[in-house]
């Protein structure tokens, strides 16, 4: 049985392994995930970062930062990275991260979330493609938004500057 809870520091060295097995050889992987997650945590921009754990398994992570829109309106995130251990992938543990990280969002009072991924894969999960509102440095092709509620953003959309920095 699935269970889905905020990560614990006693978490970290495994998130990382399963982040880095997840992304391992796949064509759109920078291969930087898992230190990607190390950084938004050391800096105070891992917003929230749920796990999902098998027992006592951690068999997946997702991790949402700070979102920023041009015209300064409504609180966002960013989805991503998110990883489940590669022989547990196609369960349906990565939608329940999805879906119980986008419920803490709207307990914040988030306006939407953001991502850049496969439209096929995150559209199964509310996200529309959003190409009037992607960053300069994203593919529109790939640029995603999840609302929640009612609530319209209106402006160009940009990741916390840690996804574009390097380490």
């Amino acid at each position: 049985m699935i269970s889905i809870r905020a990560e614990q520091t006693h978490d970290q060295s495994a998130i990382w392994e399963i982040t880095k097995a997840a992304f391992a050889e796949k064509a759109y992987s920078g291969g930087d995930e898992q230190d990607l997650i190390d950084k938004f945590r050391s800096i105070g921009a891992l917003s929230l970062s749920l796990v999902a754990t098998d027992g006592d398994c951690l068999v997946g992570q997702v991790s949402f930062t700070p979102a920023a829109i041009s015209s300064d309106i409504g609180i966002w995130y960013a989805l991503g990275p998110i990883a489940v251990v590669p022989e547990r992938q196609g369960e349906g543990i990565g939608g329940l991260l999805i879906e119980s990280g986008l419920n803490s969002l709207q307990e914040r009072g988030a306006w939407g979330c953001i991502l850049t991924g496969d439209p096929r894969y995150y559209s199964r999960h509310g996200f529309g493609l959003a190409p009037e509102h992607c960053p300069s440095n994203e593919p529109e092709k790939n640029f995603m938004l999840r609302t929640i509620g009612d609530k319209k953003p209106t402006g160009v959309f940009s990741f916390h500057k840690a996804f574009y920095e390097s380490s």
